[in-house]
């Protein structure tokens, strides 16, 4: 197995911090600093420089954080094909995710799995995408579910990942129950685009989706309001304050005064939702699995939400 001393490098590596790695690791800062001195001590390699009130990695260090990529990736490999050999299933698997797959997607799996594998503890931790990473990097989590444009951080040719696409998540029009067109079942960005807007802010990962799907149809929205989470926005549209972009996964909670349309048209938005795991994973058993209970309850999501909440 690898040596926990050499993640803990690997997450200090990211972090750049005692402190965070801590923090990620689930140690105290004492440890996480006791280890890396005695990996540094049975290497025979400085791996760590004084900065500041701090350390931080030699070029030593980097490099051999670096090299390790491939020998993390062996070892997933590795340990994912001898549990396959033997039949066997880890006994501890972790998810991560953002808000909306955590509740929607990772709670169902998890209870899933408690029920056809009772010996298996399963523990989901809600996170947003950049921390997701850092979980698995710092072997907290097996499996992190994410939107895959909100990874900058991570690029897709990441060493350290293997990515797979659970689903495309169209964004629906959310607008009061009173609203004109609210006995449709569908509209164009077109027909919606007078109307006063709520989205995030300007800079925000969602405004730029919102933006481009109406720069698609070349018209510019009226924005009237900001919300960043998708309860408030919920409930600004309920208040009649104007319409909004809802992404399908996202249920409206029995909202009072709010319905959801399909988009059709030009400009659909939607999100990538990914699976990440570490590489060399993707041949475990549990993660195959997973992923098949993954893109089948989205499935089931997708193709009744609207109808069911119009």
């Amino acid at each position: 197995m690898i040596d926990p001393r050499l993640i803990t490098l690997r997450v200090f590596a990211r972090c750049g911090t005692v402190g965070a790695t801590a923090e990620l690791t689930g140690y105290s800062p004492s440890a996480v600093s006791a280890q890396l001195r005695e990996l540094q001590r049975m290497l025979g390699m400085q791996l760590l420089t004084k900065d500041g009130r701090g350390v931080r990695l030699t070029a030593t260090g980097r490099f051999l954080v670096s090299g390790s990529d491939t020998l993390i990736a062996d070892w997933e490999n590795l340990r994912a094909a001898a549990m396959k050999a033997g039949d066997q299933v880890q006994s501890h698997f972790g998810l991560g995710g953002f808000s909306t797959a955590a509740a929607q997607l990772l709670a169902p799996l998890a209870a899933t799995l408690r029920s056809t594998r009772p010996l298996l503890e399963v523990q989901v931790l809600e996170a947003n995408p950049s921390r997701c990473f850092d979980l698995l990097v710092a072997e907290r989590i097996d499996l992190a579910v994410i939107v895959a444009m909100q990874s900058d951080n991570y690029g897709e040719d990441d060493p350290r990942f293997e990515q797979t696409v659970l689903l495309d998540d169209p964004l629906d029009v959310i607008i009061p129950a009173d609203h004109p067109l609210a006995a449709r079942a569908k509209v164009t960005l077109e027909e919606l685009a007078s109307e006063p807007w709520i989205t995030e802010a300007a800079g925000s990962t969602y405004h730029s989706l919102f933006t481009a799907a109406f720069t698609a149809v070349g018209v510019t929205p009226r924005i009237a309001h900001e919300a960043v989470e998708w309860e408030t926005q919920i409930a600004f549209v309920g208040a009649g304050l104007g319409v909004g972009l809802l992404p399908r996964l996202a249920p409206l909670h029995g909202a009072e005064n709010v319905v959801r349309l399909r988009i059709t048209g030009k400009g659909k938005p939607a999100r990538r939702i990914v699976a990440a795991v570490r590489r060399g994973s993707m041949g475990s058993p549990l993660i195959k699995e997973s992923l098949d209970i993954l893109q089948k309850r989205a499935q089931r999501i997708l193709m009744a939400r609207p109808e069911d909440e119009a």
